[in-house]
């Protein structure tokens, strides 16, 4: 589709390799086009095609939304965006190498990481007992492969794992063996002792003000798919950002129609009550960022067949400075305005923002940036009916406060190994949502039973 005279059009000669600047925070040294106007960016096409949505990077416009839609959109979502420390290599967080040691290059703290937290959460919570000998070896596996791994800005006390005798570059590999040779109970203990006493109560991962509105998936602690604690809580206020949301949908489908079909077919398959604003748009997630400076980062979990759209909005007219997005593999900046959308590839491309600068004489608390990213989140297509994933939370829920259970402890989530493929949900299922629910989710339920019928 040959764009408008007035848009203008940039193919990129080449793809740079930026992967040293990930979690690093861009400045004005990382870009030589600053993008104020209308534009289509692609990405070197392959083999001498044509450009096209394949290659597409941004398609950004100026002026889409009115400034009903956009108050609408402020009203209905600023409020998402709260102090996390949450957001991994966005929030400018370090990342640290396995195995406790240091990684020099991104401030020569030892860094605790996300490996670290799973495995020492799997003997703290006595795991080991319900999974077969190789629970703790599939953590270690899933992230073997990985050259650094994202941290909740928590460090290991290097002194204190000195004073205890390890050999701190080979500390945790050598906890981990003694975890697997103790009792189930006995290495709880000691993984206790760990956390308490050789992290560091001090975080330092950057604090910033963001969230997440709409609908999620499921997760290992969460198994059930949801509405976000910000909706669940805020129904009605958040219904406000439906009309920004509707348009938001109509000029994907303008601008990219062949991604925007590939969305929406996805979207169509899951129960329309965990999109955005219904059957209207074929998301199923807001991350809301508030005066949020991003790091170098690629975004993960959206559909990678479609496509990020990005708008800013803010209350009143807001003055600023900077806060352009930069995608330094193709050194282009974008300075996105309120009212402004961005049709982005995020999961392909790295990109992150130079500093935000409050007009003179203000600071950032005096001002609010709010920065929307519509998503189609992938792992929704997992999901059940919005009724099926209610019972699964009630089913938690049930366990989690039933004192009588045989795997209630205090502090218990309710979550349990196999506990979806047991007989204790099935026959809970039928009992909340009906036999034909049961044989709809869980068919292999229905033939065990008949296997056992015709064997007496």
């Amino acid at each position: 589709m040959t764009p408008p005279k007035n848009i203008e059009v940039i193919t990129a000669t080449e793809w740079l390799d930026c992967e040293h600047q990930l979690g690093e925070y861009m400045t004005d040294n990382d870009y030589d086009i600053l993008v104020e106007d209308d534009m289509d960016f692609y990405a070197p096409p392959k083999f001498g095609e044509s450009n096209g949505e394949d290659n597409i990077i941004f398609k950004y416009r100026r002026n889409v939304f009115s400034a009903e839609e956009q108050k609408g959109a402020y009203d209905g979502l600023v409020e998402a965006a709260q102090p996390t420390q949450n957001r991994g290599l966005a929030a400018g967080s370090t990342r640290g190498k396995q195995g406790g040691t240091s990684d020099e290059s991104k401030g020569g703290r030892d860094w605790v990481t996300e490996c670290h937290l799973e495995v020492l959460d799997f003997y703290m919570n006595e795991r080991q007992s319900l999974f077969d000998d190789g629970g703790v070896d599939a953590i270690l596996e899933k992230h073997k492969n990985k050259e650094s791994d994202d941290t909740r800005g928590m460090v290991w006390l290097r002194n204190k794992v000195s004073d205890a005798g390890y050999n701190y570059s080979t500390y945790f590999d050598a906890k981990v063996k003694e975890w697997k040779s103790m009792s189930s109970a006995d290495a709880a203990k000691d993984a206790t002792v760990v956390r308490k006493t050789f992290i560091s109560d001090t975080t330092y991962a950057n604090a910033v003000n963001s969230g997440i509105a709409g609908f999620f998936d499921r997760y290992p602690r969460i198994p059930f798919g949801r509405a976000t604690s910000y909706t669940e809580h805020h129904r009605e206020r958040y219904e406000k950002c439906y009309p920004f949301m509707r348009n938001l949908s109509e000029q994907f489908e303008n601008l990219l129609p062949k991604r925007y079909a590939v969305q929406k077919a996805c979207a169509d398959k899951i129960d329309s009550r965990f999109l955005v604003a219904g059957n209207d748009t074929p998301f199923t997630t807001v991350t809301v960022n508030k005066n949020f400076r991003t790091a170098a980062h690629r975004d993960a979990g959206d559909l990678h067949e479609g496509f990020s759209n990005l708008t800013v909005v803010a209350n009143g007219d807001q003055q600023w400075t900077g806060g352009y997005l930069v995608l330094p593999e193709f050194r282009v900046a974008i300075n996105i305005r309120p009212g402004d959308l961005l049709l982005i590839n995020n999961h392909a491309g790295i990109h992150g923002n130079t500093e935000l600068l409050p007009p003179e004489g203000k600071t950032l608390a005096d001002m609010e940036r709010i920065s929307l990213v519509c998503y189609f989140r992938e792992n929704m297509l997992k999901l059940g009916s919005w009724e099926y994933e209610a019972i699964r939370k009630q089913f938690v829920d049930d366990r989690r406060t039933n004192k009588e259970h045989q795997l209630w402890k205090p502090l218990w989530n309710g979550v349990s190994p196999s506990m979806w493929g047991s007989d204790e949900w099935y026959v809970y299922l039928e009992e909340k949502g009906g036999h034909d629910m049961l044989k709809q989710y869980h068919p292999e339920a229905l033939e065990e039973k008949t296997s056992l019928e015709n064997f007496f």
